[in-house]
């Protein structure tokens, strides 16, 4: 097969490391790529978000199958277009990418299911939204409806705090058109993890599990991010609680939306809460996680442009009985640009990745990476490297990427020292 895949993330190079691995794969593209992704695929000029010439290149070069890696072609409907011309996409088309496109949409559809989840609602205008906080007796969660490159979610200490939260969305355009809608949700409190299944569009295909840390600094403190590092398997997770999560949330999530008639092909990335034992959903993505997504890669076992072809062309059936996880931990650790997620340098010099890489157990996916014209990496992103270790516990695994951090020579980046905390946390009190 000759593959596109979409995207320039740390997800992408994961993912690209994954598919250049299979034996089926004759020619591997990515657009727009970074600079560790050249190592395994042809890199094509052309951005993720430029489904109408993404379309054309997978057309004039008789691509065989296109990866959809980020949110946002999905959304604006890559799919739809390959389809179009007979070329399957690795991903839900426009309707069914609402699930993550819009929140307020997502949230319609699993109370409709019957999905435990927050009880939240919708506002356009910042009266409506100012009476719902105040009238709610918990914490609340505000969010912006649209994509916001997973920044457009507020954590409120209080009424005050979730008023100007809702005040800076739909009066001052804090998010821009993302939060010209918003939703407001009650506060769940419980530990965080994520769950990771794929659909055909009728059969699910549950994979495994994650958890990501969401804030900038150590202790879970700063702003929000779009991860600062994860770890696979989530030690909370149990064989009780992955049925709750396949009956409860994923399975009705399928049969759902395969009744209203958009039914979904790609992968499920169900943000869960547990609270008291109980999983609930706080939202859906329709891709996979970044910096989950480079975990767990190195846990699979198994042909990964084989699993996702079949999850895109209705036949995960035929290939169930050859996905497996290795029992090993796999974990890791973002580097991101100092400043980072606010404003932060590009175009600096990063030296030493030759040797880190050589650190036993260890992987290191590029996301925000250029070569200069000497050759060199530099940073082109906030987000930079995803440094992943391996081991047969969280602590070992921590161990090796932090070993590897360590040899990196980066001044002008920075990443948090606690990945896999609670996990290492509850590890030492077993």
């Amino acid at each position: 097969m000759k593959v596109l895949l979409v995207g320039s993330g740390g997800r992408e190079h994961a993912l690209a490391w994954g598919l250049a691995s299979s034996n089926k794969c004759e020619a591997l593209y990515c657009a727009p790529g970074n600079g560790g992704i050249s190592d395994y695929a042809e890199i094509v000029d052309i951005k993720a978000e430029d489904v109408d010439a993404l379309t054309a290149f997978a057309v004039e070069n008789k691509i065989d199958f296109v990866v959809g890696g980020p949110e946002a072609p999905l959304v604006l409907g890559l799919s739809d277009k390959l389809s179009a011309h007979g070329i399957p996409c690795f991903g839900p088309d426009e309707k069914a990418a609402q699930l993550e496109g819009s929140k307020g949409f997502m949230k319609d559809v699993i109370s409709r299911y019957g999905i435990p989840t927050a009880a939240y609602g919708r506002f356009t205008d910042f009266e409506s939204a100012k009476k719902f906080i105040e009238d709610t007796p918990s914490r609340v969660v505000v969010k912006t409806d649209g994509l916001a490159a997973g920044k457009g979610v507020i954590m409120c200490d209080g009424k005050e705090d979730a008023i100007e939260a809702a005040r800076g969305m739909l009066e001052e355009a804090s998010f821009g058109d993302a939060g010209a809608e918003i939703v407001i949700e009650e506060f769940l409190d419980g530990e965080e993890l994520s769950y990771f299944a794929l659909s055909d569009g009728k059969s699910i295909l549950p994979l495994t599990s994650a958890q990501d840390h969401k804030r900038a600094f150590d202790g879970d403190e700063g702003p929000n991010t779009g991860g600062m590092g994860a770890y696979s398997p989530a030690h909370l997770m149990t064989p009780e609680i992955e049925e709750k999560i396949i009956k409860n949330i994923i399975e009705p999530t399928v049969t759902g939306m395969a009744d209203d008639g958009m039914p979904y092909k790609g992968v499920l990335f169900a943000g869960i809460m547990v609270v008291d034992g109980e999983p609930k959903l706080l939202e859906y993505n329709i891709r996979f996680g970044d910096p989950e997504c480079q975990p767990l890669m190195c846990r699979l076992q198994g042909d990964l442009l084989e699993i996702l072809y079949a999850a895109s062309t209705g036949n995960l059936n035929s290939i169930k009985d050859e996905v497996s996880w290795s029992d090993k931990t796999a974990l890791c650790v973002v580097m991101a640009a100092n400043g980072y997620p606010g404003s932060y340098m590009k175009r600096t010099l990063i030296k030493c990745l030759d040797y880190a890489v050589q650190v036993e157990g260890v992987n290191i996916f590029h996301a925000g990476t250029a070569k200069d014209q000497d050759g060199d990496f530099v940073n082109v992103g906030g987000r930079v490297l995803g440094i992943t270790g391996i081991g047969d516990t969280v602590a070992e695994a921590q161990k090796r990427a932090y070993k590897a951090i360590d040899i990196i020579s980066w001044p002008d980046g920075f990443c948090r020292r606690d990945i896999g905390w609670r996990a290492i946390k509850a590890e030492n009190n077993k």
